[in-house]
């Protein structure tokens, strides 16, 4: 079986943000065994597993990124859409738009301190959209 839903995240001020709670609520029954593919609709944004319990990992993050990837450098050429614009877009690119999980007895089959993660790159990036496909 394969099944597929798209799940409309709210909108999130820059950061990274602990979004497994509001993609389990939108995916319905799992099946026993299977995968769930998650696929982010943005390419200025991104998504992760990482620490699911200290919020300072995810102002880590946030700071390193921010760190590896500045904004208002003077060899960015794409710079129409602001200065978070472009180094958006590199952090998507570092960071990725998929995860594939493991899903094992109806749940999803993440470690003990595992999250899914939005990574919000643009100060107002406004709602984004997950294809979430479900085989099983």
């Amino acid at each position: 079986m394969i099944r597929q839903c798209e799940i409309q995240l709210q909108a999130r001020p820059r950061g990274c943000h602990l979004v497994t709670d509001e993609v389990v609520r939108h995916l319905g029954a799992l099946p026993q065994t299977g995968l769930l593919h998650l696929l982010l609709k943005h390419t200025s944004a991104g998504l992760c597993l990482n620490e699911n319990w200290d919020a300072d990992v995810r102002r880590d993050l946030n700071a390193i990124l921010d760190h590896i990837v500045p904004e208002n450098q003077p060899y960015f050429l794409h710079t129409l859409e602001g200065a978070d614009d472009m180094p958006a877009h590199a952090k998507s690119a570092l960071v990725g738009a998929t995860l594939t999980i493991p899903i094992t007895n109806g749940r999803l089959n993440l470690g003990t301190w595992q999250g899914i993660y939005l990574c919000e790159f643009r100060n107002h990036g406004g709602t984004r959209t997950l294809t979430a496909t479900i085989i099983g």
